[in-house]
């Protein structure tokens, strides 16, 4: 049974512990981190994106962040990332290796297996920028399908757009313009 520690907004843990399923039904606030894969090739950012496996709750067989995943009850948002990084793509970073790119609120209300979810999650944003090959992740296969590198101009677009296939949300791309305008002067 996955415990969440009930957040505020704006990411504080209230001293509440629930249920992940208790959680979403509440639509009460928890944490969540976004770890995200950048790579400068010609002038351009590109960063990799996941496709979650087809037997995923939400957004099955969608593309979505590099890699991503719930805090459990007593994490710390950087701990969250690292472990979620290790888990779905098989890299062992260190904390100092992800750039964090800030804390953001974002909510999906919608239907999943035929189940209302009022997921409110308070993000962390991470970026990882060490060299990176796809053939050489691990990818942890109860979650992530496949992987692929896009342009971060297109993926913004699709974003925008609300493309089926993709649950990338423009909060997301506006976080990752704001960490590359603070992190590369672009």
């Amino acid at each position: 049974m996955e415990m969440f520690d009930v957040r505020t907004p704006q990411g504080d843990p209230t001293g509440e512990v629930k249920e992940r399923s208790a959680v979403h039904r509440d639509g009460d606030w928890h944490g969540t981190a976004h770890i995200w894969l950048v790579r400068r090739r010609e002038g351009r950012i590109e960063l990799l994106l996941q496709k979650r496996s087809r037997t995923k709750e939400s957004f099955p067989g969608c593309y979505d962040t590099s890699c991503a995943g719930h805090l459990s009850a007593g994490d710390t948002f950087l701990e969250a990332a690292l472990r979620e990084l290790e888990e779905e793509l098989g890299i062992a970073a260190s904390g100092e290796e992800l750039y964090f790119a800030g804390i953001y609120p974002c909510q999906v209300d919608d239907y999943f297996g035929g189940k209302h979810i009022l997921d409110r999650e308070i993000s962390a944003v991470y970026l990882y920028e060490k060299p990176v090959n796809e053939a050489d992740l691990r990818l942890q296969a109860e979650e992530v399908e496949s992987v692929c590198w896009i342009d971060f101009e297109r993926l913004k677009e699709l974003a925008a757009a609300g493309a089926e296939g993709y649950c990338i949300f423009p909060w997301e791309t506006s976080a990752l313009e704001s960490a590359f305008q603070r992190r590369y002067g672009i």
